[in-house]
């Protein structure tokens, strides 16, 4: 693959700037509350630099959200050579080291407290966020079903479990209690308890998956004492 020339790359790390500036100005101010100029002087650029990538709002909200869906999918797009187990061990964390971020939180307090009144905000994040990862999700589980490895009949309703089972309940709790964050062993907990459940549910070979996942989260665990 060729690297991309200078002038490119100048410009992805402009937009990332941007998409970062976004986060934190949408986190702080809510969806309403954000203004194209409040986002280009976080970015430290000038409004009309700030247009020529991205026009609306609108599409910069969703630029950003697509873009943290992006990051939580890339494990399975891109799968890893230890398998489908090692896939859901390695989803799992980055979907807490996305969701539960502060600033994501306090982006999602916000939009619930704005959808009351402004409906569309929450279409918005809805089908630039939760919706975009769902597919990612369905369509992963749906390629281990067909590999063999997976057995369910609604690809929805087994990707609506994976996630549900391997977070909802911290990230319910940190939402209405910003003050008492999880912490990273107290995260591994849920995460491995989800994925125990959800092996036992759907995977075609649960014993062999499950001794997989023990022995991937042994070997995290012992690297990160190193």
């Amino acid at each position: 693959m060729t690297a991309p020339s200078r002038r490119a790359q100048n410009r992805i790390d402009r937009e990332r700037r941007i998409l970062e500036a976004a986060l934190k100005v949408f986190s702080e101010q809510g969806y309403s509350g954000t203004t194209m100029d409040a986002v280009a002087a976080e970015a430290g650029l000038s409004k009309p630099t700030l247009y020529q990538y991205f026009d609306s709002k609108e599409a910069l909200f969703q630029a950003m959200m697509h873009g943290k869906g992006d990051v939580m999918l890339t494990v399975f797009e891109h799968p890893s050579p230890g398998g489908m187990v090692a896939d859901l061990l390695g989803f799992a964390w980055a979907y807490a080291d996305t969701v539960m971020r502060p600033d994501m939180l306090s982006l999602a307090r916000l939009i619930i407290g704005e959808v009351q009144r402004f409906p569309e905000i929450g279409r918005a994040y809805q089908s630039s966020g939760p919706d975009e990862l769902l597919r990612g999700i369905m369509a992963y589980l749906t390629g281990q079903r067909a590999a063999g490895r997976l057995s369910f009949d609604d690809a929805e309703l087994a990707a609506q479990d994976l996630w549900g089972l391997i977070l909802s309940a911290p990230r319910t709790q940190a939402l209405y209690l910003p003050d008492s964050q999880p912490t990273r062993a107290q995260l591994g907990r849920y995460i491995m308890n989800g994925l125990r459940v959800f092996l036992r549910a759907y995977s075609t070979h649960p014993m062999h998956d499950l001794e997989q996942l023990e022995a991937l989260e042994s070997a995290r665990l012992t690297g990160n004492r190193e």
